[in-house]
């Protein structure tokens, strides 16, 4: 059976940042789009709305299920989005779920701190530009550091996508999340605060930790990150037979 991967990128950046994933699993012949939410990349001029962004996540999922299996694989705020749609009320087409850098709970200090903090940014001349550029730098390897920010940077997008994660209810989403589910964190991410909890929630949930590794675990470590996908797409393969056998 077909399997489609739909990859939906973090905060501030786009589709680009998946271009690594996406030459691997054309080089293994595996379909694969990588979404461009409100507000960001090439929809850099449109207003980011949590309702848009799911809506962006739904299309491309049906799009995809036209042809066979879906897996979503989704980073950092664009993974609590995918969170929220994977475990909503109305069962979507779905097949098998990766959420990357993205177990924290996105309310009270924490939220509060990095609106602060990217407010702070904003402030600075061309929006403190260069510290991020220098950051990315040093810790991005070569083969990934002009994708990240190929697309952009959604300045304008962020802090109204940051306000609006408060109103998501993950854990009630995370509860009906029934399928096969990778929580991939880096070492040194800032979001694992409650990666054990989310584990814990989704029957079956692999929990997964990189060392070495930053928040931006699909940039800096992509070789780390394809062999991952590999992993759920073979789990979805197997899983396809076994259904398949106990059919006939």
């Amino acid at each position: 059976m077909t399997t489609t991967v739909v990859m939906v990128h973090g905060i501030r950046t786009s589709a680009t940042m998946w271009r690594a994933q996406l030459a691997h699993l054309e080089s293994r012949g595996v379909p694969a789009v990588a979404v461009d939410l409100p507000g960001h990349g090439t929809r850099m001029g449109e207003t980011f709305t949590l309702d848009g962004a799911l809506a962006t996540i739904d299309d491309a999922v049906r799009a995809a299920a036209r042809n066979g299996q879906v897996l979503l694989a989704a980073h950092s705020m664009g993974g609590l989005v995918s969170t929220a749609y994977v475990g909503g009320e109305d069962k979507p087409p779905v097949d098998a779920f990766i959420a990357a850098s993205c177990t924290a709970i996105p309310r009270g200090l924490g939220l509060a701190t990095y609106r602060a903090l990217a407010r702070g940014f904003n402030r600075l001349p061309d929006r403190g530009s260069w510290i991020s550029e220098w950051v990315l730098d040093r810790t991005l390897p070569n083969e990934t550091r002009a994708d990240f920010g190929a697309g952009g940077y959604a300045y304008d997008a962020q802090d109204v996508a940051l306000r609006s994660l408060s109103v998501l209810d993950l854990l009630a989403s995370l509860r009906r999340i029934d399928v096969p589910t990778w929580f991939i964190n880096g070492q040194y991410d800032q979001l694992r605060v409650n990666e054990k909890l989310f584990a814990s929630l989704v029957p079956g949930a692999e929990l997964i930790v990189v060392p070495k590794t930053s928040h931006l675990i699909t940039a800096m470590r992509p070789r780390v990150f394809n062999a991952l996908l590999d992993v759920a797409l073979a789990t979805m393969d197997a899983e396809a037979t076994a259904s398949a056998d106990a059919a006939r």
